[in-house]
């Protein structure tokens, strides 16, 4: 996992070096410091954000740990699908869909596709414009701007966990200057102790200083941007799939019509021609 691997190398190379200087690990351990940056920043989260991000907010940090969902495979699945629908309707008409669009969950055409049935959002995005065009509304220009609104609602929605992670990112260098001067406080009242003792009281408090900092720059902001990177590549899912509605209301053939879907994915996760033409000749014949 990258993000593992990421983190431990942080802590390797803040440590290691400090170690190298000829640091002492013992200075570093101030539970306390932990405690007010910690035990702060969760409440200011708390308090900053509406309890729709805070129920989300522990699986999209299980998320991170996975990294995004869709893979080629996931792609290619997904471009099989797109083709045996626009196959379907045109060999037998809009109408034929009724049936998979009302009732999706207990549809064989899309249990074929377990990676795509899955995902309740994709599928019902998916079954909602497919519907539409049952009933009619198939003009490319009035569906397209609407597509656009509903893929960026679900992307904004998914940005305010991104932005939620940010705002902890921004405070924590100064939640950190908060404990040092607790500590420096502390520290000046026991001005008369001997220079030895004032001066691990004082490292002890600059400690706090360098936890912010270290937590903010060296793990929270980066988690924030790997979110946001994941959320990214959550939309092109939904993009790929209005790419293809939108080429098939415009009455091209099927295969035209996921060429339109293909290319709206990034190069690393996009299906060759060659790969999608071998997988959609491979799929069997849905009623």
């Amino acid at each position: 996992m990258l993000f593992i691997s990421g983190a431990i190398i942080v802590i390797v190379s803040v440590l290691g070096g400090y170690v190298a200087l000829g640091g002492k690990l013992m200075v570093l351990w101030q539970p306390f410091e932990v405690v007010i940056i910690c035990g702060s920043a969760l409440g200011a989260y708390m308090i900053a954000n509406p309890k729709s991000v805070l129920a989300k907010i522990g699986s999209a940090l299980v998320q991170i740990l996975k990294g995004p969902r869709h893979t080629k495979e996931s792609y290619l699945e997904l471009l099989s699908l797109l083709y045996a629908i626009f196959r379907l309707s045109k060999s037998k008409g809009m109408l034929v869909l009724e049936q998979h669009v009302e009732n999706p969950e207990e549809s064989e055409l899309f249990r074929q596709f377990p990676q795509f049935f899955a995902d309740k959002h994709a599928l019902g995005f998916l079954c909602d414009y497919l519907r539409m065009m049952v009933l009619g509304s198939e003009n490319p220009h009035e569906m397209e701007p609407l597509m656009d609104e509903e893929i960026e609602t679900h992307h904004a929605e998914h940005m305010n966990l991104s932005d939620s992670i940010r705002t902890v990112a921004d405070a924590l260098p100064a939640l950190g200057i908060v404990a040092a001067v607790l500590g420096i406080i502390k520290t000046m009242g026991a001005i008369s102790e001997p220079p030895e003792v004032l001066g691990k009281l004082i490292a002890g408090a600059l400690v706090g200083t360098f936890l912010g900092v270290l937590l903010s720059y060296g793990f929270a902001a980066p988690m924030a941007d790997s979110m946001k990177a994941i959320y990214d590549a959550e939309t092109k899912y939904f993009q790929c799939i209005k790419a293809g509605l939108l080429a098939h209301m415009q009455g091209y053939a099927p295969s035209v019509s996921i060429e339109f879907a293909r290319k709206a994915l990034f190069s690393n996760v996009r299906p060759t021609f060659y790969e999608v033409e071998e997988a959609v000749d491979a799929l069997p014949s849905f009623g």
